[in-house]
């Protein structure tokens, strides 16, 4: 339905004046500054009510405490007057444009409004921002901080959404009843799962979208309900009861010129108040974490196929809904810092100024610290339980009391006990903190405690060691020189998050340098190494069949899919990151995958037909941005005379590939806007390269089989979470050869099951001999699960002595008597 707004849109004077008395009284109150905002930020933005009017309410202090000039603002609202194909790739539409006064109170502008079109799954909304003249005449737009939906992305105005009804249709309300507290007055956290897989939509399904992951669990979920016999990639989703995402707040978005102007809502003509604007679906390829937190409260719409919310509460309740048992979602919150971007988008107080990311954020200010907790009180409120806060380290501050910077815990603990409410049920979330201070202060790995959080809030969980720092097990004694962080996770990690594959270590393994100390036992090229060292049955059975720890899986290793650090959202400094990503071409990208017809189109369009080529070039690309510290005019000259050189290692191109005439072409017209398009190419090819749907047929189902029994057992044997005490035991034997761990350790409640554990984590193969370093009498035991290559035939005839290779791995169970 489309609502004819061109007489029906107005001010609803005594409803607005209601807001206002209300707006008042708060200010007047005896609360604390904060306290106050606190309670008045939960109105602001565009809230449908059930009788049909629309709440608005702005907090514009950077307009509002000008006072050489008082500033004309007025609310803009943008209706379509005929269907929008939400779908389309782009599309021009008509709308209708009303223009109202809203009411102001000090810092903050207020309106209830009559007529504005609510969006839904069927229906898109009015748009809405408001509007006024600079001091230079030119017409800016103050955007929605916490809207609820925005389909055209961050620089476009906000869809009125209504939430309410979103929430009533919800198919797992009843999940919600079933986990919510039933005692009065006492508000129930979320436990921590068993473990968690880690996903990034855009790369997690063919789609690479909400829909997408929504269509593969639920036809899972059909197939176990049914006993279908699962695939092997499917097999990769399941085991879990929870899934973390990325972030999938909105991101930054790609500027031809640093401008605030929106690339998917563009006004084309318009005559009076009738406008044509041009719609396009946003294409904006991120891992998630460039984010101008600016609608952190909505969803990329990058990653929604239909545009809608729904879409996400669709997904949310196909896990909690799925035949196995519920499965928990956790969302990835960036609060700790802003990219550059968002000074075009947010006042002034929301920033303190630059960082490495981009900008600080203003956290000490009331308002904004009210608003941050109120943009992450409607994220959570799409029916998650769980968030990992990122970046922990990051929130910081100067104390001028103290004289030092020191940590913001308060507001770090304040996210953690924020309540969810999904209709009459609330709940407190399962928390997880990356917090690895003091990064990024030199020696961080070795003197950080991972343990800040975890002490304060005992809980919560924390990335571990081995999780969060840059992690590189293609490496050589890998995890012999880890040897003291893995001792930690052993004896005191319960509360961490435990693993080695996530989206940050699998990116810093495309770092190591190929001519550096590989573990060549791993594989016999780099991309093997790479796979083998991030989906490894050693490291896999050590953590889930016997460490600490709640574990988390990265889907992208163990489907053995590309990864690395993309985005096509970066004009200024996008060949810099492009040349320092070039390392993914060696350790990622095999002559086979560059050659699959639907893998890297663009790049070949521009000459680069095969691998080879591109990784020469990529290299000469890397070498000439540190050499003319990223001129690019210098750049591009120097890859032209870099071109004919010999590489490091001494080899030269074949001269085929080297003078073939789309090469040459490409080089002679090679000039500063065509480098920047070659750099968007490459990450978009390689984002398209990173999406697991390519490499199904390649898994091997022993592995996914073997993986998934791990998975199984740590949720029938939940005990393992705890540290190691009393009579448990865990060490290693390394020389320079190898290095293998070995244990055994009981169950706190029940000392008659044990479990014993030997992993050959790195080198040549080894004799066992597992009852003489464990003193075990090895007849009371017996195989629980082995690794791939040792499950069947003689390997495992004799357990008093065996060899073990290089990854292979080995959990016993002690026999209990019967009676």
């Amino acid at each position: 339905m489309i609502i004819d707004t061109k007489d029906s849109l107005r001010l609803v004077e005594d409803a607005t004046q209601e807001l206002l008395d209300w707006a008042v009284a708060i200010e007047q109150s005896d609360a604390t500054y904060f306290e106050k905002a606190q309670t008045i930020v939960r109105r602001l933005g565009a809230h449908y009510r059930p009788d049909g009017l629309t709440e608005i309410g702005f907090w514009i202090p950077e307009l509002t405490g000008e006072v050489m000039r008082q500033m004309d603002v007025y609310l803009e609202v943008l209706t379509p007057l005929e269907p929008i194909n939400l779908r389309a790739t782009e599309q021009i539409v008509t709308f209708y444009r009303n223009r109202l006064r809203l009411k102001q109170y000090g810092e903050y502008f207020w309106g209830v409004i009559a007529g504005m079109q609510p969006g839904s799954r069927n229906q898109v909304g009015s748009f809405y921002w408001l509007r006024y003249l600079d001091l230079q005449e030119k017409l800016r737009a103050i955007r929605d901080v916490v809207p609820y939906s925005l389909p055209y992305g961050v620089f476009g105005p906000a869809e009125l959404y209504d939430i309410n009804s979103l929430q009533q249709q919800r198919t797992d309300l009843g999940y919600f009843q079933r986990t919510a507290s039933s005692e009065p007055d006492k508000i129930a956290r979320v436990p921590a799962p068993i473990n968690i897989l880690q996903l990034h939509v855009g790369t997690a399904s063919k789609e690479g979208t909400f829909e997408g992951l929504t269509r593969i669990y639920r036809q899972i979920s059909d197939k176990l309900a049914k006993r279908i016999p699962l695939t092997p990639a499917e097999e990769n989703y399941i085991g879990y009861d929870a899934v973390q995402l990325l972030p999938v707040e909105p991101t930054i978005e790609y500027r031809d010129e640093y401008s605030p102007e929106s690339e998917f809502f563009s006004f084309i003509s318009g005559q009076g108040n009738y406008l044509q604007i041009q719609l396009k679906k946003s294409i904006t390829q991120d891992w998630g974490y460039d984010v101008p937190i600016l609608g952190s409260s909505a969803t990329n719409p990058a990653i929604l196929g239909s545009l809608r919310p729904d879409e996400v509460v669709d997904f949310i309740a196909t896990l909690h809904n799925f035949s196995s048992g519920p499965i928990q979602l956790i969302y990835d919150l960036v609060y700790g810092h802003a990219d550059n971007q968002s000074e075009l988008l947010l006042n002034r107080q929301f920033l303190k100024g630059p960082n490495m990311y981009g900008q600080d954020l203003n956290h000490q200010q009331p308002t904004v610290r009210a608003i941050f907790l109120e943009m992450q009180r409607r994220r959570i409120n799409d029916g998650i339980d769980g968030i990992r806060v990122d970046g922990g380290q990051d929130f910081r501050f100067f104390n001028p009391l103290s004289g030092r910077v020191e940590q913001d815990d308060a507001y770090l603990l304040a996210m953690s006990d924020l309540v969810q409410e999904i209709g009459p049920h609330q709940r407190l979330l399962f928390t997880i903190y990356e917090d690895g201070r003091p990064w990024p202060q030199e020696g961080w790995e070795e003197i950080s405690t991972y343990r800040d959080l975890v002490t304060l809030k005992p809980d919560s969980y924390q990335w571990g060691p081995l999780i969060f720092a840059h992690n590189t097990p293609a490496l050589e004694k890998f995890w012999d020189k880890k040897w003291r962080r893995v001792c930690e996770v052993i004896f005191e990690g319960e509360n961490w998050i435990t693993g080695c594959a996530n989206h940050d270590t699998v990116r810093r393994g495309n770092q190591i340098d190929p001519n550096g100390s590989i573990n060549w036992h791993l594989g016999n090229t780099l991309p093997e190494v790479l796979k083998n060292a991030y989906d490894n049955p050693a490291v896999t059975l050590w953590v889930y069949g016997f460490s600490p720890g709640l574990p988390m899986d990265f889907i992208n290793a163990t489907m053995r899919a590309p990864w690395m650090f993309f985005r096509n959202t970066d004009e200024r400094y996008g060949v810099k990151v492009a040349s320092e990503e070039v390392g993914f071409l060696d350790w990622q990208i095999t002559p086979e995958i560059y050659a699959s017809d639907d893998q890297f189109k663009r790049l070949k369009l521009t000459g680069f037909r095969d691998l080879n080529p591109l990784q020469h070039f990529a290299k000469l690309l890397q070498k000439a941005i540190i050499e003319t510290d990223y001129n690019l005019a210098e750049v591009v000259q120097a890859c032209q005379s870099f071109w004919e050189e010999k590489t490091e290692g001494g080899e030269v191109l074949d001269q085929e590939q080297m003078h073939s005439p789309e090469i040459a072409n490409f080089l002679r017209k090679l000039n500063v806007p065509r480098l920047k398009a070659f750099a968007l190419m490459f990450m978009e090819d390689c984002y398209d390269a990173c999406n697991v749907c390519h490499y199904h047929a390649d898994l091997s189902p022993v592995q996914t089989q073997f993986n998934l029994t791990l998975r199984r057992f740590r949720h029938n044997h939940s005990w393992v979470r705890q540290n190691l005490q009393g009579t448990d035991r865990f060490n290693k034997i390394s020389d320079e050869a190898s290095t293998v761990y070995y244990g055994v350790r009981s169950n706190p409640e029940d000392s008659d099951e044990q479990v014993a554990m030997v992993a050959h984590m790195g080198g040549e193969s080894k004799t066992i001999t597992l009852g003489d370093w464990l003193q075990l009498d090895l007849a009371e035991w017996r195989v629980a699960i082995a690794s791939p290559g040792l499950e069947s035939g003689d390997n495992l005839a004799n357990l008093e002595c065996f060899e073990l290779a290089d990854s292979q791995a080995l959990l016993l169970e002690r026999i209990r008597e019967t009676a």
